[in-house]
């Protein structure tokens, strides 16, 4: 699996190694924190000496920037006192557990997560002649400025982090061509500038045609963490996987659903639980070290189920054109010290293999 966000990707990226995933790590962009920025401390000052009416809070990494850059020059009591007094409007659960978090008091939530719901909201109850500061992601205003200056209000943005350039290019240009050329079953976006920033690579390097297809045929799923997420996906014809909450476990637990729904083969073994997906085996819990050829040679014996498979079918699945047995009896060998279980492949003489299925297989 690739994943292509910066900020918290070594917890995504245990999370999902946990269940057995092979991860290659490709930012498509940075996150650079606004802790010194000067113009994020000149507006906080701005709404301390010119306190708002309604405060908007898009993100909740952005609000705790925000309160820790506060706390960093000194004046974090002062902006908290200004803010408890205020309207607080809060787009979605992570919004408000970082506004709860710093001690404070939220009026409303957008359930969608989205700034449209948010600009509904209040332009319904009137903005005209109102002070609003809204604290905005990385990528900007969502048009929440522009539509809320257009009827009457008088804005105040803060943008509490900025997204820069990708870390690494080159792995950012090899994860595209990865994507385009099947190494890789699941590309994973935490954020909707991430996802259009590595979209626009995937069109720079002239691979679209060949990952959209991927993806329309279900060979390369691309997961996002939500709906905002996902629109540069879907604006290019690309269907994403979405888990029902817009967090990071929820994401994994849907891939984990994704890729079980699509295992060739799951069986009890007297090894434990064998799971046989596309590009990899999981035995009890662990991601066995198998050649190409070697997972082959385990899904033809997870697809027999315990019956006997014949040497000849084995050596069909293997490369080249050797028909001596020996071929097969070798690759049985490292089927078996792979999995860390010589019980788990039984040899039956002058007829094949087969794998040695558990109790609740054989009831």
């Amino acid at each position: 699996m690739l994943i292509t966000a910066d900020r918290r990707s070594a917890e995504l990226a245990a999370a999902l190694a946990r269940r057995g995933a092979d991860i290659l790590h490709a930012p498509a962009l940075s996150m650079i924190p606004n802790h010194d920025d000067e113009a994020l401390l000149a507006r906080t000052r701005e709404i301390i000496d010119e306190p708002p009416d309604v405060l908007v809070v898009t993100t909740g990494i952005g609000f705790r920037g925000w309160i820790e850059a506060a706390d960093a020059h000194g004046i974090v009591d002062a902006l908290l006192a200004v803010l408890g007094r205020a309207r607080i409007v809060a787009r979605g659960p992570k919004a408000l557990g970082a506004i709860q978090a710093a001690g404070l008091t939220v009026d409303w939530v957008a359930e969608s997560e989205t700034s449209a719901e948010i600009a509904e909201l209040l332009l319904a109850d009137g903005v005209d002649d109102l002070r609003i500061a809204v604290q905005h992601h990385g990528a900007g205003a969502d048009g929440l400025d522009d539509v809320f200056a257009a009827s009457g209000a008088k804005v105040v943005s803060l943008v509490v982090y900025r997204w820069g350039p990708p870390p690494d290019e080159d792995a950012l240009r090899e994860s595209v061509h990865a994507a385009a050329c099947g190494e890789v079953d699941a590309v994973v976006f935490t954020s909707a500038p991430g996802a259009e920033a590595w979209l626009r690579v995937v069109e720079s390097r002239r691979v679209a045609d060949a990952v959209i297809a991927r993806c329309v045929s279900g060979d390369l799923v691309a997961a996002a963490v939500g709906p905002v997420t996902a629109r540069p996906l879907i604006r290019r014809g690309i269907t994403p996987l979405i888990p029902e909450r817009g967090r990071l476990g929820a994401l994994v637990r849907a891939l984990v659903r994704h890729y079980e729904g699509t295992e060739t083969q799951a069986l009890d073994t007297v090894a434990g639980r064998l799971q046989v997906r596309s590009r990899v085996a999981v035995l009890d819990g662990e991601v066995l070290a198998l050649s190409p050829s070697g997972l082959e040679v385990l899904r033809l014996l997870a697809t027999a189920r315990g019956d006997v498979v014949p040497r000849d079918q084995v050596l069909e699945v293997l490369p080249g054109d050797s028909r001596h047995p020996h071929a097969a009896e070798v690759a049985i060998a490292r089927l078996r010290e792979a999995s860390g279980a010589r019980q788990l492949v039984k040899t039956v003489v002058k007829r094949g293999y087969r794998l040695e299925l558990g109790a609740r297989e054989n009831a």
